[in-house]
């Protein structure tokens, strides 16, 4: 045994109690995850290797309730991002290069039976997909990637992309901080409406949707960096939660909700092993007033549509027909901001009227007039060319006709209907015709029979195709009539302009000459000063008219047809009449955003969508620990319950497709003796219905005498983790030494017993298993030897209490954390570090000599 081998690498105290997961160590990279409380809640913060801490991020924003626990975390498999399940139930994703929040994941049972919500979440994991290596010499030099040809986003990449908008979730930089109150266009608190934020959906991809990113001036690329290859370690990964209610939640690359998977009743896993449709978990079930039992065997759960294209390809569509129509929504939202007012804008509708109803209280309080009519008094100056007293002296004196007045009100108005009519022409209209595309497609899988586990319903599909129709015919009309109020409105400001200069301008002199056309003025003192056409387009009823309705026949034809049919409407008036009076709702926010009806129904389509992965699904067991026959109940209840219990899976290397299963068990306590228990175990496709084959080892909790004559010493262990396929850590403390070490323990060569379960039911409990070793130690058919410590060190603190242990031993990382029982000092130690390497320079350098 060597003696202080391990380097210390940083020693932290911190500010408040915090805690340590298991997972807590980042696998390839020198970075530990530590979840401090504060006020009730916990707090998520990264600290780096040699003690720094990084960031620290609280979760006040969206908890509405008193208190907020992390329950697990789980990194991703490109190592770029933190995933916190939190308690009430939901999953944060983090990135982590400053923690921002990248996505909030609703945790929901709607898949499985309608019901929402979930129970209390246990834990997360997030499982890589293991990527067959591609062998083809021939390179890729179209780069299609997943778009294949024909498909709709092929087509979309073959458009011109949208342009960006403001990305609302990315934080405020001191641009937007310091900037004037009229450019600063993103609220400070930004969050996702609920239809979008329960959308399934992939990472953001704004390209496959036909979007623009935005630009974020601070991040600028390194030269080069738009060449490399992308990292794709997420894509077809498994994020993977638990409630403690037996239903298990699963993500397609993190943040593609699936589903829901019930499992057991009262139950919850400890632990997830994946295999690309398959999946094993482990259970552990309550059976009040009994201690917890938790299975030896392992579910087995298999997701056969998993490996499908269609999933991937009904992912991509929900992806980009989410992200459109959250497009659609931020547009209009800004439209009619512009126009009407929001928050911290004026809008340029209530000018007019304002104008009018200061013109009206001057009438009634100056001129004593019991009903002003301001627009009869405008269009008497505008047709006779005389003013009444009170209209002239309020264009001879008024602060609002006044030149910077009159400017502003132009400007103001210009601005916002040429926003209008560009918006609606190149964004809404251009969005709805790329929706319309995805949905296209989406209608001809729900005829194929290979997308029937989706459940797409086809008239669903179609209203939503209509509607979308319907949403590009709305959008061309508001530009056009955009484009008419702004002629007319350009023209009353014009004749506006030359009234003031004719208030102001001797009766002997000369006035000039009128540049406004006084039709264009009249009609928009009628219909465009005080009440605007363009209020219907966001007021009223939702509109319910079908582009059949407009003339536009339900059959393809050629140009030669459509205009011989044109001729003939304009020949009739009464064909063309109801266009002018507009019967009809143009209602475009009724569709999209007030009450969202086009995204109501195209969420349904793809959450309903989403679940054919999990309703596919087949759930095998040999038995239940629900249904364990009494003897095996009372065998393991009447044994102690084990202070500690630790796992490790990998691939089993000569089997394909099985998985080595070890459980580190901690016997209870006898005679002021403790043993460690190793038992190790094959899993795989079908072994649910075969024998378990468990072979144990049992080491004592103490350590040899080297200086007292090949006696041993025994410890109490405190924690301990597996470190690698041949060392487990663990923290322990003496009654000699009084404070607490740390030390490596091989596992790798112990000899090995296989324990015969058979007389037992077939899925068997590890308390039982715990139970029936210290049996078969108290007889003799199993001995236990001392624990082979490799290595060890004295820790600074740990005086007193229990501690906490996490360690990473993938090669290259090689690290270890301990968090004492006041969860305020921290210990992070390199176990392998110079010493090791100067050991075996010396070596080398005694065997060449």
């Amino acid at each position: 045994m060597s003696s202080n081998p391990f380097i210390p690498l940083a020693t932290i105290q911190l500010p408040s109690p915090a805690r340590l997961l298991p997972s807590s160590w980042c696998p390839d990279k020198d970075l530990l995850v530590v979840i401090t409380q504060l006020g009730g809640k916990d707090r998520l913060s990264l600290w780096k290797m040699q003690g720094s801490k990084k960031w620290e991020v609280g979760f006040d924003s969206d908890i509405t309730t008193a208190t907020d626990e992390i329950v697990g975390i789980a990194w991703s498999p490109d190592g770029q991002s933190i995933a916190a399940a939190h308690n009430p139930p939901r999953i944060t994703i983090h990135s982590i290069q400053d923690g921002h929040e990248e996505r909030s994941l609703p945790v929901s049972r709607t898949f499985m039976s309608g019901q929402k919500g979930a129970a209390p979440l246990v834990d997360v994991w997030w499982a890589a997909q293991v990527k067959k290596p591609v062998n083809s010499i021939i390179p890729d030099i179209f780069r299609r990637g997943d778009n294949i040809t024909g498909s709709a986003h092929s087509m979309l990449k073959s458009l011109p992309l949208l342009d960006s908008l403001h990305d609302e979730s990315a934080p405020l930089t001191a641009a937007d901080l310091f900037a004037f109150q009229g450019k600063q266009t993103r609220p400070a608190i930004s969050s996702l409406p609920p239809l979008i934020s329960s959308w399934p959906t992939l990472p953001s991809d704004l390209l496959s949707a036909s979007i623009q990113p935005p630009k974020l001036g601070g991040n600028r690329m390194r030269p080069g960096e738009d060449l490399d290859e992308a990292d794709d370690a997420n894509v077809d990964s498994l994020l993977i939660t638990s409630d403690n209610s037996g239903y298990i939640y699963c993500y397609l690359d993190g943040t593609y909700s699936l589903g829901a998977i019930r499992v057991g009743g009262g139950s919850f896993m400890t632990s997830f092993y994946k295999d690309r449709e398959l999946l094993f978990a482990h259970s552990r079930y309550f059976r009040p007033p009994n201690a917890p039992l938790t299975s030896l065997r392992a579910f087995e759960i298999h997701l056969p549509y998993l490996q499908r294209h269609t999933v991937r390809d009904v992912a991509r569509v929900s992806s980009s027909v989410r992200e459109l129509v959250w497009y659609l929504m931020r547009v209009i939202r800004d439209m009619r901001a512009s126009w009407f007012a929001s928050e911290t804008h004026s809008g340029a509708r209530e000018l007019g009227p304002r104008w009018v109803q200061e013109f009206e209280a001057r009438q009634k309080d100056e001129f004593g007039q019991e009903e002003p009519n301001a627009i009869l008094d405008m269009t008497v100056l505008l047709t006779t060319g005389r003013s009444s007293e009170a209209l002239g002296d309020y264009l001879g004196s008024g602060v609002q006709v006044s030149e910077r007045g009159i400017q502003k009100w132009e400007t103001t108005m210009v601005d916002a209907l040429t926003k209008l009519r560009d918006l609606s022409e190149k964004n809404i209209a251009s969005a709805c015709q790329r929706l319309h595309i995805l949905l296209e497609e989406v209608f001809g899988w729900s005829l194929l029979p290979q997308y029937h586990a989706c459940a797409i319903d086809p008239p669903e599909v179609e209203a939503c195709m209509q509607m979308a129709g319907r949403a590009i015919v709305l959008a061309g009309w508001l530009a056009a009539t955009s484009r008419e109020e702004l002629g007319r409105f350009k023209e009353f400001i014009s004749w506006l302009k030359y009234e003031v200069v004719c208030a102001s301008t001797p009766l002997d002199a000369q006035r000039p000459p009128p540049k406004h056309d006084i039709l264009e003025v009249n009609d928009y003192l009628a219909s465009g000063l005080v009440v605007s056409p363009i209020d219907k387009w966001f007021t009223g009823p939702i509109p319910k008219f079908s582009v059949q309705d407009l003339g536009v026949p339900a059959t393809r034809q050629d140009l030669n047809a459509a205009m011989e049919r044109a001729r003939d409407a304009l020949k009739d008036p009464q064909r063309v009449a109801w266009l002018s009076v507009s019967p009809t709702a143009t209602r475009i926010l009724g569709l999209i955003n007030d009450r969202p009806e086009l995204a109501a129904r195209c969420q349904r389509i793809f959450v309903e969508a989403a679940g054919a992965a999990t309703r596919s699904s087949q759930v095998l067991s040999a038995g239940s620990l629900m249904q364990l026959q009494d003897t095996t109940l009372l065998h393991a209840v009447a044994s102690k319950p084990s202070p500690l219990i630790r796992e490790r899976t990998k691939a089993d290397d000569g089997q394909p497709g099985f998985f080595l299963q070890h459980l580190l068990i901690q016997t209870p306590q006898e005679e002021d003796r403790s043993r460690l228990c190793i038992a190790r175990m094959h899993h795989g496709p079908q072994t649910g219905t075969k024998s378990l084959e468990i072979s144990v080892a049992v080491m004592e909790c103490s350590l040899a005498d080297e200086e007292g004559g090949g006696g041993t010493i025994p410890f109490r262990l405190l924690d301990a983790q597996f470190f690698d396929d041949a060392v487990l850590m663990v923290v322990y403390r003496t009654e000699e030494e009084g404070g607490a070490s740390i030390a490596s323990v091989g596992y790798a060569d112990l000899m090995y017993t296989r324990v015969e379960l058979e007389k037992y039911v077939s899925d068997f409990a590890r308390e039982s298993l715990m139970a029936e070793v210290m049996g078969q130690l108290r007889d003799g058919r199993l001995s236990a030897v001392p624990a082979r410590v490799i290595r060890t060190r004295p820790l600074a603190g740990c005086r007193e209490g229990g501690v906490s242990l996490a360690v990473n031993g993938r090669v290259g990382r090689r690290v270890a954390c301990v968090l004492d029982g006041a969860g305020v000092g921290l210990e992070l130690l390199d176990i392998e570090g110079e010493e090791e390497e100067e050991e075996e320079e010396e070596e080398m350098t005694t065997a060449e000599g």
